[in-house]
């Protein structure tokens, strides 16, 4: 019995590093899986954010590529990818925002200092919607193809890193070429 508990403590980490050797092989050992990717787009429950549309269901379905992108005004990684935001929007694409557990004042200044990507923008007091899509943490961005399925998810900033090695690939593949 007392070779068995010294012996506890060997299995114990060599269970744990075996784990972390496995997780450390994912493809992007960085992102997060989704589990909604490949799946329609979950419920949109948003309140109006003052001065703005919010979408709805429907839009995620109209065509085209679209992203929807969680973020608040406290967040300061949202104001560090805000121009990439821009960027997507002057492009022609749409960005769909959704303004997280965020003071509404608070949020219209952050628009009206930095600019409006947002084609559409709701609010999300209550965090239903960011529970329903899966959000854990700001920002985070979805990209959808034109029929509403989730292609990606993207937890954290839109950096020059993840557009070339994740995103534009991915929206290359449902369609969209730069």
């Amino acid at each position: 019995m007392r070779k068995l508990l010294l012996a506890l403590p060997v299995v114990i980490f060599a269970v744990f590093a075996g784990l972390a050797f496995v997780g450390m092989q994912r493809e992007d050992p960085e992102g997060l899986p989704s589990a909604i990717a490949g799946q329609q787009a979950p419920k949109v429950q948003l309140d109006p954010l003052e001065g703005h549309v919010p979408f709805a269901q429907a839009d995620l379905t109209s065509g085209g590529v679209k992203l929807v992108n969680f973020w608040a005004s406290w967040c300061a990684p949202c104001r560090a990818e805000h121009p990439t935001l821009m960027d997507f929007s002057d492009r022609g694409i749409p960005v769909y925002g959704v303004n997280y557990k965020d003071n509404p004042a608070k949020a219209r200044a952050f628009l009206a200092e930095l600019g409006n990507p947002y084609a559409l923008a709701g609010a999300d007091p209550q965090a239903r919607m960011a529970l329903d899509w899966g959000v854990y943490g700001l920002p985070e961005t979805f990209v959808l193809a034109p029929d509403g399925t989730v292609i990606m998810r993207v937890t954290g900033p839109l950096t020059a890193r993840n557009l070339q090695t994740r995103v534009m690939p991915a929206l290359a593949e449902a369609g969209l070429e730069f």
